[in-house]
């Protein structure tokens, strides 16, 4: 292994699956996406389908849809420092594992109780974000890792958008070919993203290491780890206050999304009086701004890194959620479906980008602790959705009176991130790791030459 190849790499190539960088970088996204898939393929399917098969309450929806997003909240500050114990390599494929089960085992379920079982155990594979992102901050060095997080993320997210738009086209075949009857052929449905996670497992602990240098069981001075006498890294991340202004920050963004993406379907049925199919394709626009939005909230947050150091990715994180917060107040009040769904892709533009300049301040708050900080930070977003649907379910409201009602938390919490500030040895250090890699590059670039 040459001395690039094993440490951060500095640029983002994507047609380059030969370095192990580049392979976890596509791996990862492609395990989130179908991990993303699996977690929401429900949710389509819900109103008119799984909802008269097990004859299924609105409120029993709703309940399903808190505990699928809540048991995530446990996953994640567990999935955190298992990253740092075992690896993300591993922790993927057991995930992988595990949620291929969940997901396929959902389709026996014969009454209310066994189906909130199986959303519970469905629940867990939303942990897979943090493993994502974990595997990206170690292989990127700091020039890049707003947008490398940014866009294995957002291109994961977007399975929330393709499984609104794909799952009731499967549901429908399986119909069409005779293989169920009207209303349980979601079962069979679930099949399909079951047996895809199961062949990404295979190709995740074939093809990518824990981090460039290789697995933490081959070299063990790589696995992060506390001297004696230190607070355990669950702890340490625990005990800075930025963690936690983070967290609640990620719940106004991506715990927004987690809501938006398992009732927008719903939300557009009953308020327009669309089809499940039609529903869940205009949805698919929400989802599918994740194909650059993210990115794009990385690369911005990256650029302004650059020149303001990591002070500055802060106020683009401030400035986005914000904005997010306006556009969402503006999409509640939208009353022609034309209006709605082009506001709808307006805020999903902003729900994304501050979920990708989120991600872009995480790796630097504790490198020690990044798999404890990535943890606590990605559990806000399912705290916060929990939240919402809770508000929901609660206050008797219209989806179109919580919308209106959260724009204006969304933009509140997004002040809070004039909270966080990074002192000059922090900025100092994260000039001196970029530093050090571009001087690597320049190295291996001319003696290539």
């Amino acid at each position: 292994m040459n001395t690039l190849s094993a440490s951060k790499a500095t640029k983002i190539t994507l047609t380059d699956f030969k370095t192990v960088q580049m392979r976890t970088f596509h791996l990862s996204w492609i395990a989130f996406f179908l991990c993303f898939f699996g977690w929401f393929s429900h949710a389509p399917l819900m109103k008119s389908t799984i909802a008269p098969d097990l004859m299924l309450t609105k409120a029993q929806t709703t309940i399903a849809f808190i505990a699928s997003v809540g048991v995530t909240i446990f996953a994640r500050l567990i999935i955190g420092p298992l990253c740092d114990k075992i690896g993300p390599r591993k922790s993927y494929v057991y995930l992988l594992i595990f949620g291929a089960f969940a997901v396929a085992s959902s389709s026996f379920a014969y009454n209310w109780e066994t189906y909130l079982l199986s959303r519970l155990a469905i629940g867990v594979i939303g942990a897979s974000f943090v493993i994502t992102q974990y595997h990206t901050s170690v292989m990127f060095a700091p020039n890049v890792i707003g947008i490398a997080n940014a866009t294995t993320a957002g291109w994961g997210n977007l399975g929330g958008g393709v499984t609104n738009a794909v799952m009731p086209m499967i549901a429908s075949a399986v119909l069409a070919l005779g293989l169920a009857e009207a209303n349980s052929q979601w079962r069979i449905a679930m099949f399909i993203p079951a047996l895809i996670m199961l062949i990404v497992a295979f190709l995740y602990w074939k093809y990518t290491t824990d981090c460039p240098k290789g697995n933490y069981n081959d070299l063990p001075e790589e696995r992060p780890q506390t001297k004696k006498g230190e607070k355990s890294l669950f702890l340490t991340a625990a005990s800075d206050k930025r963690v936690w202004i983070l967290f609640f920050m990620y719940a106004g963004c991506f715990g927004m999304e987690l809501f938006v993406t398992g009732k927008a379907s719903t939300y557009y049925q009953e308020r327009f009086s669309l089809s499940q199919e039609t529903a869940g394709f205009i949805v698919l626009f929400f989802g599918a701004m994740n194909l650059f939005a993210r990115s794009t909230g990385g690369w911005i947050a990256d650029k302004f890194g650059k020149n303001s150091g990591l002070n500055g990715r802060v106020k683009i994180l401030v400035y986005v959620v914000v904005a997010e917060g306006i556009a969402l107040l503006l999409f509640s009040q939208m009353n022609s479906l034309s209006l709605a769904v082009a506001s709808m892709v307006f805020f999903s533009l902003f729900v994304q980008m501050a979920e990708g300049a989120t991600y872009s301040v995480v790796p630097f708050i504790n490198r020690k602790a990044l798999g404890a900080v990535s943890g606590i930070v990605g559990a806000g977003g399912n705290v916060g959705a929990v939240l919402y649907a809770q508000y929901l379910l609660r206050s008797g409201s219209s989806l179109q009176e919580a919308f209106f009602a959260f724009g204006f938390v969304v933009a509140a919490v997004g002040f809070l991130g004039l909270l966080v500030k990074f002192s000059a040895e922090e900025e100092q250090a994260a000039k001196d790791e970029q530093k050090k890699l571009e001087d690597l590059q320049l190295q291996i670039d001319a003696k290539s030459i």
